[in-house]
């Protein structure tokens, strides 16, 4: 009722011709600076956008975000969302390109003076007072001196530093329990890898048709991975002592296999976890009470707690600490999700550009992530948004046209959708705030398309894919050892070296970008 009555209110402010309230978000001291506004035009241009993501939940520029957004630049877009992976480099190839593309996955493609128009010669000509930080120009910037996009969802080590209440998003690994079975159990205390590992014993024994652990097949490594303090994903890089080396040379990472091989022989885990058919079966284990505790991310307790309670179940899960190890750590090294090109078939590449401006600008940022302000939300005094609505309500998101909007935004502001104190999931970003680190020069290290690099990298990743499960369901830990030392053979013999000193070079090139 709530989120009725408020899309209710939006829209007759809004009105059907766009004529929005004025917008006046205050200030904001943990906001990263993105330049001023440029001034409200006259007139409303139309230009095409293309969105490289076949999932994508908006498709159309409607609602009151996108109404107000058109208000403050005269822009108001002409949205296709891609049918399929294959859509945008078929129109690249032809040339056939629209006014705007936001992409992840073809940014080195259309970083291309060909194709677009580079933002630095359309900030000096048409929006000098359009002012980007150097590292956000650093890591876009290509071989020719120049950048044509800047992409969203990036943060700084310091602008998170100071700001206290953007915690990251959803994408983050970690594990709830039953909070019935452990008041059962006497309330062990769970402060350590150990504690945990414990329970999962004393959950064995009590419960034996119980699932100790179930995880979600595409989080299966990550909250343990960062326990035990190792700095990527098994297919990515690391850094020490200012050189890199691919993720399994880590000498944490034989601890790491070490104690996911003790799970399976204790019997905490099934074999069957790692060949699960979708990412729903662990949801059922644990929502249907078959299972202790459930490995996903973040936002796991409150997403099972709301199933279990609309299926009329009697018990609830808390989140685990995110951080049990005093080896913890997490680093950060992607460098943002998404940017937005202007091409070279743009009708209008000053309104374009001004266009990104404002969605650059501290009040464009928060009206592109956080809705309208007094409606949406309000700013409180301490440094946070307070919403009128559930951030998780995907619903009330979309159809408001709340957050997807990000044609230029930033992890600060993103990361304050996560700062709902009333929910579980804020704590567990927030632990995690604290033993993570930024590296976005490792992030640099990119594969370019048809390279050798990009097939040894590949054939690697492919064959760590396969083999990591072998070590997992290793029947000794001799075995699990044995295992691991054929997979550093294995990496050897398709070219690790080769890929590694190649990572080294473009390492050094890259990292004094940001000197």
């Amino acid at each position: 009722m709530v989120a009725a009555a408020l899309s209710i209110a939006v829209l007759s402010a809004c009105g059907s011709g766009g004529n929005a309230a004025q917008v006046t978000p205050s200030a904001s001291p943990d906001a990263a600076a993105g330049g001023n506004s440029p001034a409200k035009p006259a007139e409303v241009k139309e230009l095409s956008l293309f969105i490289d993501a076949s999932w994508y939940p908006v498709t159309e520029w409607k609602g009151p975000v996108a109404h107000m957004i058109t208000e403050k630049t005269g822009v108001k877009l002409k949205v296709t969302v891609a049918t399929d992976d294959k859509q945008l480099p078929l129109m690249i190839a032809s040339g056939d390109l629209p006014d705007l593309v936001f992409t992840s996955s073809n940014i080195d493609r259309l970083s291309d003076s060909k194709l677009s128009y580079s933002w630095n010669e359309l900030i000096e000509k048409y929006a000098p007072d359009f002012k980007i930080d150097k590292t956000r120009i650093a890591i876009h910037t290509m071989d020719d001196g120049k950048f044509y996009t800047v992409r969203n969802s990036f943060a700084t080590q310091e602008e998170m530093k100071n700001s206290k209440y953007s915690l990251g998003s959803d994408g983050n690994p970690g594990i709830a329990v039953r909070e019935d079975i452990l008041k059962e159990l006497g309330n062990p205390p769970i402060k350590t890898l150990d504690d945990f590992v414990k329970v999962l014993g004393m959950v064995k024994e009590k419960y034996p048709e119980m699932v100790p652990l179930i995880m979600d097949k595409d989080w299966i490594e990550q909250y343990f991975l960062a326990q035990f303090g190792t700095e990527t994903l098994l297919d990515g890089w690391y850094e020490k002592d200012g050189k890199v080396e691919y993720a399994i040379r880590q000498p944490k990472m034989l601890d790491f296999f070490k104690f996911m091989n003790s799970l399976y022989r204790n019997g905490y885990i099934l074999a069957e976890n790692f060949a699960l058919a979708n990412d729903q079966i662990d949801d059922q284990y644990a929502t249907g009470g078959k299972a202790f505790a459930h490995s996903h991310t973040v936002s796991t307790a409150d997403t099972d707690n709301i199933k279990i309670k609309s299926n009329q179940g009697n018990f609830s899960f808390k989140m685990l600490p995110s951080v049990l190890s005093k080896d913890a750590k997490v680093v950060s090294s992607g460098l943002g999700f998404s940017g937005t090109f202007i091409t070279k078939k743009n009708k209008d590449p000053e309104a374009s550009i001004k266009f990104i401006q404002y969605l650059a600008s501290d009040e464009g940022k928060k009206l592109t992530m956080f809705g309208v302000e007094g409606v949406h939300w309000t700013w409180n005094e301490e440094g946070h948004p307070d919403f009128k609505y559930n951030p998780s309500d995907a619903d009330f998101i979309n159809s408001n046209g709340i957050k997807w909007w990000y044609l230029y935004n930033d992890g600060v502001t993103e990361g304050m959708l996560s700062y709902v104190p009333e929910l579980q999931k804020t704590q567990a970003l927030m632990d995690l705030k604290s033993v993570r680190v930024y590296k976005p020069e490792i992030g640099l290290i990119q594969t370019q398309p048809d390279s050798q690099e990009k097939t040894i990298k590949t054939k690697i990743d492919e064959m760590v894919k396969n083999e990591k499960v072998k070590i997992y369901l290793a029947e000794s830990e001799e075995a699990a050892v044995a295992a691991y030392e054929n997979m550093l053979k294995n990496a050897e013999n398709i070219g690790l070296q080769k890929l590694t000193d190649w990572a080294n070079a473009t390492y050094q090139k890259k990292k004094d970008l940001f000197k």
